[in-house]
């Protein structure tokens, strides 16, 4: 209490109006004091509850969530323009078309995908989306071995872990700030504050091994040295993390 917490510009911080709000109610609950480092703001406090502060922020908030929303605004007109103007956008192609060519004309004679994606120096599914859009490769061409499984079986990408949002307590999510696990410090600091009474929790929307990770670190909040709060609000975790797990 007391401490001042201190950033280099506000736009990395505030993303819009409302996370000045959030943000501003849990540094005034924890009598903590925000400045910017540096600029003709450096002087200011911005977790202040005078009128005057709550004024500027609200100025600041909306002048940064305005300069967010043109910034956006104007990298899809660049998009369009980028596109009707004929441009490829995105990561080069990995082949360009003479070598696609050779790829679909040696394949046609035989050479396995695995073989060609050595000789390329790329990964076999590149290889195999240049014969896929060439039209040379059929389904079957993947079982080549008995039993039917896939020759590249192992190369093969997986489907991503689809998101799950739980509610990590308050008291949880306070026990994170520290945390040198960036995944997870990210993922809290992305989350959603939402307000209960005197307490809170954050919504967090992440893959279910995220989820797990919280709780594995967050385990001495479990043991006998623990509060009775710290206890409760880990056994609160764990049920809703259970609880997900049973029904993915």
């Amino acid at each position: 209490m007391g401490d001042t917490t201190r950033i280099a510009d506000a736009a990395r911080l505030f993303r819009s109006t409302k996370d000045v709000i959030q943000i501003r109610e849990v540094l005034q609950r924890r009598g903590l004091h925000l400045h910017i480092a540096t600029g003709e703001w450096s002087g200011f406090d911005l977790a202040a509850d005078d009128p005057q502060t709550k004024l500027f922020v609200a100025m600041l908030a909306g002048v940064l969530e305005f300069q967010r929303g043109m910034i956006s605004e104007n990298t899809k007109e660049g998009v369009d323009a980028a596109e009707a103007a004929g441009k490829t956008l995105g990561c080069p192609a990995a082949l360009d078309g003479d070598k696609a060519a050779d790829i679909v004309e040696v394949y046609a004679k035989g050479a396995a995908v695995k073989a060609l994606a050595r000789q390329y120096d790329v990964a076999p599914k590149i290889i195999r989306r240049v014969l896929d859009a060439a039209g040379a490769r059929d389904v079957g061409d993947d079982l080549k071995e008995p039993g039917g499984v896939p020759a590249d079986a192992e190369d093969q990408e997986q489907a991503p872990e689809q998101p799950h949002a739980i509610d990590v307590p308050g008291l949880l999510a306070d026990h994170f700030d520290g945390t040198p696990d960036a995944a997870v410090h990210e993922a809290l600091h992305s989350g959603r504050t939402i307000r209960r009474g005197q307490g809170h929790s954050v919504r967090v929307t992440a893959p279910l091994a995220l989820h797990q990770a919280t709780l594995q670190q967050c385990a001495a909040l479990a043991g006998d040295g623990s509060t009775s709060a710290g206890r409760k609000a880990y056994r609160t975790h764990a049920d809703r993390i259970t609880s997900v797990t049973r029904t993915s």
